[in-house]
């Protein structure tokens, strides 16, 4: 059996280690397979070998996706949710306004403080390619393992149909905390990211990727949309899986959804609609829909037909109270929703989603989400793609495209069920001047159907660009600090904002590359972001 072994040290950076280690996802009663040791040992050539071991590898990708390395202290490694197991969901909400940091944990993403070596942003970076490297071994083993019989093609096509969405996800996530969004330039022609295909699994391979500098963004949503395209083709229908796999692992519904949201960061509305009416009266229509109250979702877990795509979770895969959304936003109260947006105009008073037995946590008239029910368990699913966004993006595209018939319509099938008396608060058209009016209601709307999910930071991005309602940079925000009760009170004292703004043009509204990755890649040294 061929071994490779890579050190740390001498590569420089951690995301290129092609993390693939046998007690990740193998059984040790398995003789050709050897419990590495130490940790940054890999065997190649046996994992794609036979159809179980495959099935295992392709069960790998999804334990890189829920859980990265994040160095605690100097030469110390814990593991934590990067990207896909809460990490995106509290950096997202944590580097906009609608929740309030409390303690330090979040402090430099939420004041917008952070540097080329911030833990945080440095671990989103390495985790996240860490998790792309493992995808692509996967890639390249599975399309080897269909060549050469050992699997049939319509299973192997699943299988990387499974890869390639999550490298889809992978890839868009550094785009929105590392890359100018896609209007920045009018073809798309800035930096995006460093768009890798191929795994590196020798030093060799590492060294020609040290020579590939940052893609351009339009390139990079290319390749996301072709991954995505290649997925939905090959995966099979919510349908045809069974129990947690449901929802926790990809299916045509999931690259579907991702394809609605990605065309919504590419302006490309007509795309949108297109793909979201397929939920609507398209091949989707019935696998999915919303809960009856605001809250379904929330306690049917991995059960609800309303989650699209999310990562499982578990107390397992949560050795320490850093990385479980319950943890932190539920049991330990680090992060509370914002007085700006608990008193934000368009969020009735009576609205259900103000519940406090089923959607908010009242301590002592500070106000935190409980969307995450699983404080011991930590097993909610982390929740990357909802059914609501999916009908919020398509009110969102037919506004845009002056369709506001058909905007009202989607803007009220999620509104309308969190919504006192629907008879007299839902929506109608006389409430609207014209569907710039209209458009302002749904984009308040994502902020509080959407609260607490990590959705915030990808809308400010994208937004930047609005011609009817821009964001420029980072809105100003609630002082780094437990709030004060009176700012949740409706008719409470003006909310004041210690956090200033960050402006568009401002070096701090996009997360410098990690110096770690400057040092090993002398290309990117001269594509940092600017000002840093």
């Amino acid at each position: 059996m061929k071994k490779t072994k890579i050190y740390l040290q001498k590569f420089g950076r951690l995301f290129l280690l092609p993390i693939f280690v046998a007690g990740l996802f193998f059984t040790s009663c398995e003789d050709e397979v050897i419990n590495l040791e130490p940790f940054n040992q890999i065997s190649e050539t046996v994992a794609f070998t036979t159809p179980e071991k495959i099935h295992l590898a392709v069960l790998g990708m999804y334990q890189a996706a829920q859980i990265g390395a994040f160095e605690t202290t100097p030469g110390t490694f814990g593991l934590r949710g990067y990207p896909f197991g809460g990490a995106f969901v509290q950096q997202g909400d944590n580097r906009g306004e609608d929740v309030v940091n409390i303690f330090a944990f979040y402090a430099f993403t939420y004041q917008g403080t952070y540097d080329v070596s911030t833990a945080n942003n440095v671990y989103y970076w390495v985790d996240t390619y860490r998790l792309i490297n493992r995808i692509n071994i996967v890639v390249d083993g599975i399309t080897g393992a269909i060549a050469d019989g050992i699997i049939d093609a319509d299973q192997g096509n699943s299988y990387l149909g499974e890869a390639r969405l999550l490298r889809a996800a992978a890839y868009h996530e550094l785009m929105v905390f590392f890359a100018f969004p896609y209007r920045h330039t009018a073809n798309a022609g800035h930096h995006g990211v460093v768009y890798h295909k191929t795994p590196f699994t020798t030093p060799a391979a590492i060294e020609e990727g040290l020579q590939v500098g940052r893609h351009t963004a339009a390139q990079s949503y290319e390749w996301i949309l072709d991954d995505l395209n290649f997925a939905e083709q090959h995966l099979p229908l919510k349908s045809q899986r069974t129990g947690n796999q449901r929802v926790s692992r990809a299916t045509k519904g999931a690259a579907a959804a991702y394809k609605v949201r990605i065309h919504q960061h590419m302006w490309n509305m007509p795309g949108v609609i297109t793909e979201g009416m397929k939920f609507i009266n398209g091949p989707y229509a019935g696998h999915y829909a919303l809960g009856e109250e605001p809250w379904d979702v929330f306690y049917n877990n991995y059960g609800s037909n309303e989650y699209i795509f999310g990562m499982e979770s578990s107390n397992t895969n949560y050795p320490s109270v850093n990385g479980a959304l319950a943890s932190m936003y539920k049991r330990r109260l680090l992060v509370s929703h914002s007085p700006i947006n608990w008193r934000n105009p368009f969020w009735l008073e009576d609205d259900k989603r103000r519940d406090e037995e089923h959607m908010v946590i009242n301590d002592n008239g500070v106000m935190f989400t409980d969307k995450y029910k699983r404080d011991q368990d930590y097993d909610d699913l982390s929740p990357m793609m909802r059914y609501a966004e999916v009908i919020l993006n398509l009110a969102e595209a037919y506004a845009r495209e002056n369709q506001v018939a058909e905007a009202l319509t989607y803007l009220n099938m999620v509104r309308d069920r969190a919504l006192a008396d629907p008879a007299t608060q839902s929506y109608t058209a006389a409430d609207f001047a014209n569907n710039v009016e209209l458009l302002e209601a749904i984009l308040y709307e994502r902020r509080i159907e959407l609260a607490m999910e990590g959705r915030r930071w990808p809308d400010i991005h994208r937004l930047q660009h609005c011609p009817h309602f821009p964001i420029d940079g980072v809105p100003a925000k609630y002082d780094n600090a437990r709030p004060l009760p009176e700012y949740f009170e409706f008719d409470g004292p003006e909310i004041p904002l210690a956090i200033n703004p960050i402006p568009y043009s401002d070096r701090r509204f996009l997360w410098p590359l990690p110096q770690i990755e400057l040092n090993a890649n002398p290309i990117l040294r001269d594509q940092q972001n600017p000002g840093w």
